[in-house]
């Protein structure tokens, strides 16, 4: 019975691995060899309504035909996707990565309560790093900084402000508050928006 059992399995097992080991036709090229056919005709005198097909056939180019890409395994018997390119590979990773850390220029500008903002482009953690690296060779004392948000709170001139950064997209703002959130006054926070701008470290 366990003899039985165990042949039994072993040419399952065989039948499978076989089919894609050995390399046996399952028919997916045989679109290759398919042949035109000549349009339907009816009967002479027929009362037909003239047919317009809904997905005629395309002319192809038999020059696009002989260099078109040849969609099949290495024994040639069935069809197969061609296995992606390891330097393409590579070279996606090292754009996806330089993406992630690209950074734009600093933007002096204003929002509509002409409250002056730092708009810069690029990844937020990216930029929140370079903005406290900043405010580190400029002295500022940093007396606390947020861990759920980008937020620090500094100490200028023995004034204590908030500068928050937020985004929209790959659009990021830095802000200059107040201890009690409202925006700081607009000329002590252009000057130390201008301070950061002249001081970006990249």
């Amino acid at each position: 019975m366990q003899l039985r059992f165990g042949l039994t399995l072993a040419l399952s097992a065989f039948s499978l691995v076989g089919c894609s080991s050995m390399g046996i036709s399952n028919g997916s090229l045989d679109y290759k060899n398919t042949a035109t056919l000549e349009p339907l005709k009816y009967p002479e005198g027929s009362m037909v309504r003239p047919a317009t097909p809904l997905y005629p056939s395309p002319t192809v180019d038999p020059l696009a035909i002989e260099h078109a890409p040849k969609l099949e395994n290495k024994r040639g018997n069935r069809f197969a996707l061609p296995r992606p390119d390891k330097a393409a590979q590579t070279n996606a990773v090292a754009n996806a990565q330089d993406d992630s850390t690209n950074v734009g220029r600093p933007q002096l500008v204003r929002d509509g309560n002409q409250n002056p903002l730092l708009k810069i482009d690029g990844n937020s953690a990216t930029i929140w790093q370079y903005t406290l690296a900043t405010l580190s060779s400029l002295n500022h004392t940093i007396v606390g900084q947020s861990k759920n948000r980008y937020e620090v709170t500094i100490k200028v001139d023995q004034q204590i402000y908030v500068l928050r950064l937020t985004s929209v997209g790959t659009s990021n703002n830095i802000a200059v508050f107040n201890a009690d959130n409202s925006f700081a006054d607009k000329e002590k926070a252009a000057e130390l928006l201008t301070q950061i701008y002249q001081n970006w470290p990249a």
